[in-house]
Formats: structure tokens, C-alpha cells, sequence
């Protein structure tokens, strides 16, 4: 009688596992959870989305097989408690998912998100993606905005803020979000520094010349977002004044993200009596805020 050799036996026993792991892949729901893929197909994406009323929506979306007809699948939890497995469906614009009887229809709009219910808004309105930042736990997102942003803890939002430095007729309506109090005592900053997100209307060439005076604004691309930057100096009295507009081109109304930064003169203050403030830690800070905002235009 043959028997095989010992490396032939190794390659059927490899390929009898290989054989198994790849239907447990396309079957299982233990490889499903553990690869990040489900019976329908592969996961492409996790969002997060912040929706009017402090109503959240946990979307996962799955690419389905090669078709001339959608095949994916989105996977809805609801922040009342509901949990739906929707089909991808045919759609003009965006992409859209619905159950069987069309009674809960999401529909994937870039930052934004649309939801029927009987083919009716009404439970889950102004839907927008909220960026991923475990070290900034404050989320700020409106409908009315257009927008959101995550901040630190402590930081105060005003939806009530005007720039009001470029003169009579020139405010710029915003909402700022102001440091942390508690950052600023001991040393030479001042509390009333902050990171803004700003919005001119009816503004189609969008530039950070538009949200300061006297400047020259110049590209500065990070990752694949190119910037209209701007900066610019003050001082008075003994105080500094720091300016930065990061303004979105091609948004309208024309976005901007500001950083004020407002500080004493280190050597005006008695010896001893306050320590100077981390520049450089502050400035990291905001960066990271801007790198969460999710504009829905």
C-alpha cells in the first residue's frame, strides 16, 4: 500500500484548515466578529452620527458582492434602544439602505445623514457625523450650523459669538468654544482665549483674508485638506493678542476656524507671582479640536 509522504500530508492538512477558515469567514459569526465582517460582507466603515434633540445614530456599513445591483448592508443603532438590518437599495444620490417594507429608510449623504420613517422625517433630523477623538469628550453638533466638532472637557461653548475686530458691518457670526478656566490660572494666559468656527455667507471665493484684517493668506495642506491660512500679531498695554484663520476654499457659506490667543507680557508681572503658559501645548490643543470638524454643506 502508498502511503503519501510526510510534506504531501502537510499540504492537505493545510489546505483541508485553509478550506475551513474560509467558509467560517464567509459563515460563521464568530469569524464574522472577530475579522470585522458579517453574512453579508465586509465592513467599510463605523460612523458615529449626532442628530437633533442629543439623538445619536451607530451606523456600520458592509460592502456586499459585485452586482450590477446594490448588495450591501448597513447595520442602525439607535439611541432609543433600536437596532435595524437594513438592505442597500437603488438611489439616485448618496446611498441608501431600507428594510424589507421600506418603513425605516437611512440614507448616506457624505457628513450627513437622512432618515424616513413611513417615508416621513420626524424622529431622527439634521443627523451629522461626529469625528473620532476619545481625548476630547464634548460634542458639539447642529443642523442649523452645519456642523461638528469635538472639544476638551471644561472648554465653554457660546452659540451666541460675534467677531466683531474687522469693524462696523463686518461681524462674523460663529460659535467659540473658550478654553478651560482653570488652563489659564497661575499663569500670563487669559481665560478668554478660544477656538471658533466661523461662516460668511453668500461667500463662493472662500479665504482667510475675508476673517482678518491686513493679511496675506497663503495653502497649507494637511493630509488631503488644503487650508487658506492666515495669521496675525497684536499688543497693547501689556497684553498680546495671537490670531489664526484656517478658512475651508470651496465652502459656502465660506468656513473658518480661528484660534485667539490673548496673553500679558510675561515681564510685566512681579517675579515669581505667575509662571508662562505652554505655548506650544495650547496651540497642539486647538489643532487637534480643528481636525474634528465635520462640515455638512
Amino acid at each position: 500500500m502508498h502511503v503519501p509522504k510526510t510534506g504531501t500530508l502537510v499540504a492537505i492538512v493545510l489546505l483541508l484548515v485553509a478550506a475551513f477558515v474560509a467558509w467560517q469567514w464567509r459563515y460563521s459569526p464568530f469569524f464574522a466578529q472577530l475579522f470585522g465582517a458579517t453574512h453579508e460582507g465586509q465592513l467599510i466603515s463605523q460612523v458615529h452620527y449626532q442628530c437633533d434633540e442629543e439623538k445619536t445614530m451607530d451606523v456600520a456599513l458592509y460592502a456586499g458582492a459585485q452586482s450590477a445591483t446594490p448588495t450591501g448592508s448597513a447595520t442602525v443603532v439607535l439611541s432609543d434602544g433600536r437596532t435595524l438590518e437594513l438592505a442597500q437599495t437603488v438611489s439616485a444620490s448618496g446611498v441608501r439602505y431600507a428594510n424589507k417594507d421600506e418603513s425605516f429608510v437611512f440614507w448616506d449623504k457624505g457628513n450627513g445623514a437622512l432618515v424616513l420613517e413611513d417615508n416621513t422625517e420626524k424622529s431622527y433630523l439634521n443627523c451629522i457625523r461626529v469625528a473620532d477623538d476619545d481625548n476630547l469628550p464634548q460634542v458639539y453638533a447642529s443642523g442649523q450650523e452645519g456642523f461638528s466638532l469635538r472639544y476638551p472637557a471644561h472648554y465653554i461653548g457660546d452659540e451666541t459669538y460675534v467677531y466683531e475686530q474687522l469693524g462696523p458691518n463686518k461681524e462674523i457670526n460663529g460659535v467659540k468654544f473658550s478654553i478651560d478656566p482653570a488652563v489659564a490660572q497661575g499663569t500670563n494666559l487669559s481665560s478668554d482665549s478660544y477656538v471658533s468656527v466661523e461662516q460668511l455667507p453668500d461667500t463662493p471665493a472662500c479665504s482667510a483674508t475675508k476673517f482678518l484684517d491686513s493679511v496675506t493668506a497663503s495653502n497649507l495642506a494637511e493630509g488631503t485638506t488644503v487650508y487658506s491660512y492666515a495669521s496675525s500679531t497684536g499688543a497693547a498695554a501689556g497684553n498680546r493678542y495671537e490670531e489664526q484663520v484656517f478658512a475651508l476654499p470651496g465652502t459656502n457659506p465660506c468656513v473658518a476656524v480661528r484660534y485667539y490667543i490673548h496673553y500679558g507680557a510675561i515681564e510685566n508681572y512681579p517675579e515669581g507671582t505667575v509662571s508662562e503658559f505652554n505655548h506650544d501645548a495650547l496651540v497642539g490643543q486647538f489643532d487637534s479640536i480643528r481636525k474634528t470638524l465635520v462640515i455638512v454643506q
